[in-house]
C-alpha cells in the first residue's frame, strides 16, 4: 500500500508540475475501497489484482505515448513497480481456490475484471486516444494479461506477465 501511496503522490506532482488540479475522490475509488475490504484477504488480493493489471496496461499506454520526458519517467517508475507486484499476488493467490470452486471464483473474478475495465475505458478513453492506444486496443491487452494471470494462479504456474506493446488496432479472439 506505501507504494500504491508513492504512486499517487508522483501523479499528484505530475499534475502540479504541468498546472492542472488534483480531485479529491471518485466513485470508482469508493467502489474500488468497498470491493477489497468486503470479504476478506483473497478477495482483497484478487481486487487489487485487478487493479495492477490494468494499470500494467495504462502506465505502458502513458509512458510510451507521451513525448513528455518528465511523464515518461513517472509511469515508467510506476510500471516497474506494478510489474513487481503481479507475480507477488500471483504467488499469494495460488492454489487459494482448488478444482470446480476455482473455476467458479475465476468466473466470478472475469466479471469483476470486466466491470474496472469498462469503467476505466469510459472514464479515461479520451486519455487513452490521446496516447494513441483505442480502447478496444487497451481493453484487448488487459483481457489477455488477465486471463494469462487467471490461468497461472489456477494451475500454480509463476506469474510472469510481460508488457508487450500495443497494436495499433488489436481485436480480442471473439469479439467483432
Amino acid at each position: 500500500m506505501a507504494e500504491e501511496q508513492n504512486h499517487a503522490r508522483l501523479l499528484s506532482e505530475l499534475l502540479r508540475a504541468a498546472g492542472s488540479a488534483t480531485i479529491h475522490n471518485h466513485w470508482s475509488d469508493t467502489v474500488f475501497v468497498w470491493l477489497r475490504r468486503a470479504l476478506g484477504l483473497r478477495l482483497e488480493l484478487m481486487v487489487l489484482l485487478i487493479a495492477e493489471v490494468v494499470a500494467l496496461s495504462y502506465y505502458r499506454a502513458l509512458r510510451d505515448g507521451t513525448g513528455d520526458p518528465l511523464t515518461r519517467e513517472v509511469a515508467a517508475r510506476i510500471l516497474a513497480d506494478e510489474e513487481r507486484h503481479v507475480p507477488f499476488h500471483c504467488d499469494q493467490l495460488r492454489g487459494a481456490f482448488p478444482g470446480a470452486k476455482g473455476k467458479l471464483v475465476a468466473g466470478a473474478w472475469r466479471i469483476l475484471l470486466l466491470g474496472a475495465l469498462a469503467a476505466v475505458t469510459i472514464d479515461h478513453g479520451k486519455a487513452l486516444g490521446a496516447l494513441g492506444v483505442t480502447r478496444l486496443a487497451f481493453a484487448a491487452g488487459v483481457l489477455g494479461r488477465f486471463e494469462q494471470v487467471v490461468v497461472e494462479v489456477h494451475d500454480g504456474r509463476t506469474c510472469l506477465v510481460a508488457t508487450r506493446p500495443f497494436t495499433r488496432r488489436a481485436r480480442p479472439r471473439g469479439l467483432l
